[in-house]
């Protein structure tokens, strides 16, 4: 029988079904797989020790003693953000900010940095050439007197190896370059090009002060249980927040913001994959209902010739895990060639190289596969093994289709299921696939209640015009509402494969640029912080005097939140880290009586009093610490209370790349307090020498270039948009596939329709009326259902996932209809063609 059937084509649609929907699956779980265990594998490299205390202050010595008591081996790291400077080749000074790495002796305690040295150019050579020479594994530390830096900062600042660098009030030699350091990690100081310098020479430089904002780490490596235990007592000292400002770090945390890219990309490629699925479920569930009706006469010969239920139902179970099997392991190869083109898009996102993929993700592939055929192609076939020869002879199914919606229950419970184990969490899992029967569900409804309607309104004559048109409406509507099930499930097979397309073209058009659009290329690239309040006035005007005008210096105050409705902040009382994270340092306070231009207000009233204490409060923060309008907090600010209820909360667009803050407050309630001054604006690459010619004049301001930034969020960015859409392929031709099976599920019996008016007279324009007008009726609802369920699910991607604001777009919808109408029309002309060219006795013996 499977021979049969493959050889007849009854099997194609099916396995080709299967296994999109199992490439699609195993592409991402390969990926998944692969960055997990390298992860795994290099997490000590990454953070280059076994356990890490991280505090803003210098760690307490009481860690470095217990670690010494276990026999472990310890270093120092210090990060923190300052200017260097050289003298340019005309004598000007240049600077550039950059992140200040001070490392004691043993560091990095597990992995290796990666330098590289070359001897002084000659007098016209590239800049930075040394980046280019052969590397190696450092040993040791730089040695006194001489500093390491990155190919960045060579070619930012003319260096060379053996050029001099001036840090704070101390000069340096550059000794090498950097070409790998594992443990450099994503945070906003990092961004900046590397100096890595030796611990003992800090103090010379006069950079650390009071309010300097450092990154003091002890790094801790040595046996597996010593560490373990070391761990233990460390935690027992740091958590419920009894030592504020310290944060312990273990393997698993390693790059947390590297993992944090990572699994963004992978949830969304996950709901790629699982959208696929989804898809290829729909297609083999109308495949398997058009073989079924086609198998009706060989069953019944079948049963009538002594085979039992069992007989038949064995056949059938062993054909299709048969064919299950062959789709998976199809699928998963298939699966496998794809990952390697999404890694080429993600995998350089992390600088490791990945092992072998484990045979887990080939397993669950072939196991999805059984699932989804299991699950949606059975069902239809079970009533066939459930009715007597008699009924199924007479093409009467009786109750025994109520068979086959208990075995989709249980198949789409099975893949919701496999759902959730996909996406690797119960929230995408469980939204995916409660978003899917929701819209089957209602999408189902509306095309039941639409061609009640439309068959009601054509039969009462209402519509004088349309009844007039001939018999090609009354016929194709009333034919229509003759078949309401199969009917409603070629609509809403249709509508979901065209919702799935146009979200398609949405992802590629409208989400991406966008998400490229929330960073215009206008977009603020240089910050200037630590502005004195005596010097406000003068670095405005020497902004606006080199052609950077509408600069706004906002005042920033440093405060640390101590209660909220009077109970204290204990980062342990929040169960997100991001929250356990805010609450637990400074925040950027800062005052005005206007509300920024970029902000707007979603609760509450902005302050129009501004004698009286009250705040404004990020949307996001409040969120996550739980705070509403009403709600008090309190802040130390340098040792002194400032409380205040929260009166409005604000929205903000962080991407945008302007100054903004967290909390606002009139200026009566901070003015007093020591501040500072800060300011972002766009500043072109042939304005480079305003910055430093500004920095030169006032020493102690700090120039932040977020270019580097903006171009690493956006290759990340376009890597992302990258395997989506590759990924996407795979989504677009299950689309086609369903948009297929839908279309051909009820050819048959149109087919035999045809044949039968032709046979009574019809002409062949009249059977080409009926026909045209029922595809015109099906794709037009269609597509209708699928323009709205593409414009619901992109506006909540766009929320949710991409973070902006998509709005309505009028012309999905006639878009939807016209897609919806062609791709009808395209299988009407297929089911007709052949059968219009052909005597009707031909075509109903066929039939």
């Amino acid at each position: 029988m499977t021979a049969r059937d493959w050889r007849a084509g009854e099997l194609t649609m099916l396995l080709v079904a299967l296994a999109l929907a199992v490439a699609a699956l195993a592409s991402v779980a390969f990926l998944a797989d692969r960055l997990e265990r390298g992860l795994e594998r290099d997490a000590r490299r990454m953070i280059a020790a076994d356990f890490i205390v991280r505090a803003d202050h210098p760690v307490d010595p009481m860690f470095a003693h217990e670690a010494q008591s276990l026999a472990l081996s310890t270093a120092n790291t210090v990060i923190f953000p300052s200017m260097v400077g050289t003298a340019g080749a005309n004598g000007q000074p240049l600077t550039r900010l950059a992140a200040i790495k001070a490392v004691s002796e043993g560091y990095p305690l597990r992995g290796a940095l990666r330098i590289a040295s070359a001897p002084a150019p000659a007098p016209a050579p590239a800049p930075a050439s040394a980046p280019g020479a052969p590397d190696r594994e450092a040993r040791g530390i730089p040695p006194p007197g001489t500093v390491w830096v990155d190919g960045q900062l060579m070619d930012a600042l003319k260096l060379h190896v053996g050029s001099i660098v001036k840090v704070g009030a101390s000069s340096f030699t550059v000794g090498a370059v950097i070409t790998r350091e594992l443990d450099r990690g994503f945070s906003f100081v990092n961004f900046s090009p590397r100096l890595m310098m030796r611990a003992d020479e800090i103090a010379a430089t006069g950079l650390i002060t009071y309010g300097s904002r450092v990154t003091y780490r002890l790094l801790v490596a040595g046996a597996d249980p010593a560490v373990a235990q070391f761990a233990a007592w460390a935690h027992a000292r740091v958590d419920d927040g009894q030592m504020r400002g310290v944060a312990l770090e273990s393997l698993h945390d390693g790059q947390p913001q590297v993992r944090e890219t990572l699994d963004r990309a992978r949830h969304f490629l996950t709901f790629v994959s699982l959208l696929t699925a989804l898809l290829a479920a729909v297609a083999i569930a109308m495949a398997a209902h058009r073989y079924t009706r086609r198998h009706l006469d060989s069953c019944a010969a079948m049963r009538c010739l002594g085979a039992s239920q069992r007989t038949l139902r064995a056949l059938f179970i062993l054909e299709f895990a048969g064919l299950g099997l062959a789709g998976g392991v199809a699928g998963v190869a298939l699966g496998y060639a794809g990952h390697l083109a999404l890694l080429a898009w993600l995998g350089n996102l992390i600088n490791v190289a990945l092992p072998r993929p484990g045979p887990l993700p080939a397993l669950e592939g072939i196991a999805a596969g059984l699932v989804l055929l299991l699950g949606f192609a059975l069902p239809p076939l079970l009533p066939l093994t459930h009715v007597s020869p008699v009924r199924v002879l007479r093409r009467e199914w009786g109750e025994a289709s109520r068979t086959a919606w208990a075995a989709y229950g249980v198949g789409i419970a099975l893949f919701a299921g496999l759902l959730i184990i996909a996406a690797g969490e119960l929230k995408l899992g469980g939204i995916v696939a409660g978003g899917f029967a929701l819209g089957l569900v209602v999408f189902a409804g509306i095309a039941r209640l639409a061609l009640w309607g439309a068959a009601r309104v054509s039969r009462s004559g209402r519509f004088g015009a349309l009844v007039r048109a001939g018999v090609g409406w009354r016929y194709a509507l009333a034919s229509l509402e003759r078949r309401p099930g199969a009917s409603s499930l070629q609509i809403t097979a249709l509508a979901i494969g065209l919702m799935c397309l146009l979200l398609i073209a949405m992802t590629r058009n409208d989400l991406v640029q966008g998400w490229r659009k929330s960073t215009p290329p206008d977009a603020p690239n240089e910050f200037l912080i630590d502005i004195q309040p005596d010097q406000h006035d003068a670095v405005a005007a020497w902004l606006r005097s080199h052609g950077i005008a509408d600069v706004d210096l906002a005042p920033m105050v440093r405060g640390r939140l101590l209660s909220i409705n009077g109970k204290p902040v204990n980062p342990e009382h929040y169960k997100g880290a991001d929250a356990r994270r805010l609450v637990d340092r400074e925040f950027n306070l800062s005052y005005t009586t206007q509300l920024p231009g970029d902000n707007r207000i979603t609760a509450g009233t902005w302050y129009g009093d501004t004698t009286t204490p009250q705040l404004s409060i990020e949307a996001g923060l409040a969120k996550l610490i739980g705070v509403k309008p009403g709600d008090v907090l309190k802040f130390d600010v340098t040792g002194l209370e400032v409380s205040a209820p929260v009166t409005s909360v604000r929205k903000l667009d962080w991407g945008s790349f302007k100054v903004n803050f967290f909390v606002l407050m009139p200026p009566a309630l901070l003015r007093d307090f020591p501040a500072t001054y800060i300011t972002s604006f766009h500043l072109a690459d042939t304005q480079r020498s305003v910055v430093d010619s500004l920095v030169a004049e006032y020493p102690n301001v700090t120039a932040v270039d977020i270019a580097p930034i903006l171009a690493q969020i956006q290759h990340v960015l376009e890597q992302v948009i990258g395997a989506v859409q590759f990924l996407f392929l795979f989504t677009l031709a299950a689309g086609v596939l369903v948009l297929y099976a839908a279309l051909a599920g009820t050819r048959d019996e149109r087919m035999r329709e045809s044949a039968l008016l032709r046979a009574l007279g019809a002409s062949h324009r009249q059977v080409r009326a009926v026909q045209v007008t029922e595809f015109v009726a099906v794709g037009a609802l269609a597509g209708f259902m699928a323009a709205i369920g593409a414009q619901a699910v992109g506006s909540v991607l766009a929320t949710y996932v991409f973070n902006f604001y998509l709005p309505f777009d009028p012309w999905l919808m006639p878009a939807g209809i016209a897609a919806g109408v062609a791709c009808a029309g395209v299988g009407g002309w297929i089911s007709l063609r052949h059968v219009l060219a052909r005597p009707a006795l031909q075509s109903l013996r066929d039939a």
